[in-house]
């Protein structure tokens, strides 16, 4: 068996009338292992969101290919792209992207409901597993800043996704509460033996990975720091 992810050459280009007016990502090539967690540095407009939406195969390469368990994404038909997010994927954001008319409990459910899951005791147990089990029937808007990014990454890993990928997760935080949300991102991966790949400008995150990247000029280049 291969790698668990896998890059040949991978390129994008956002066209602009038949000429190419942005290349975020030049021919990027890498190979992941399961469990493994990965830090994708860079400045702001370097790629890095890019790239974590050609892994969860929200947005597809301009040419190269992407591989997950051995199975190519790129060329795959819609229907099983979006198969691939909803059962394989969870997504970290920095801005929550919490549904606000839903109470917590529902925003937990609603992964397992677009799989035609009904499982609310495992969404119950994550809940708890980042300590708020008593918000359940609570609104977004009633939570704290870290309160509502710890809804989200129960919400990512409900379905229990092989593939973890954050961008800028403790970008709104406060260090303190950035810290916490790091420790238990930390532990949820390696509770599931899940593969992370966080995107951050912070340096502060670092001690998390395994390994450690950073896109420049549209090239992915091992950072040294």
């Amino acid at each position: 068996m291969g790698p668990f992810v896998r890059l040949e050459k991978v390129s994008k280009c956002y066209y602009n009338g038949s000429a190419c007016a942005v290349f975020p990502l030049r021919e990027i090539s890498l190979e992941l292992d399961h469990g493994e967690r990965i830090i994708l540095l860079g400045k702001s407009g370097s790629g890095k969101t890019t790239f974590l939406n050609l892994l969860g195969g929200v947005d597809l390469p301009t040419s190269g290919r992407i591989f997950f368990n051995d199975k190519e994404l790129t060329g795959l038909p819609q229907k099983d792209l979006a198969d691939y997010r909803r059962k394989e994927v969870g997504f970290i954001f920095q801005a929550f992207n919490l549904f606000p008319t839903l109470t917590v409990g529902e925003n937990l459910m609603l992964p397992l409901d677009l799989l035609g899951v009904s499982n609310e005791s495992r969404a119950r147990d994550l809940l708890s597993a980042v300590g708020l089990e008593e918000h359940w029937n609570k609104f977004p808007e009633h939570l704290s800043g870290g309160e509502q990014q710890r809804v989200a990454i129960a919400r990512a890993l409900v379905k229990d996704p092989s593939l973890i990928l954050a961008d800028e997760p403790t970008g709104n935080l406060d260090q303190e509460t950035s810290e916490a949300i790091l420790r238990l991102i930390d532990q949820v991966c390696r509770g599931r033996n899940a593969t992370l790949i966080l995107v951050t400008h912070s340096p502060e995150a670092l001690w998390l990975a395994d390994r450690k990247f950073r896109l420049r000029s549209g090239k992915l280049l091992p950072d040294v720091q």
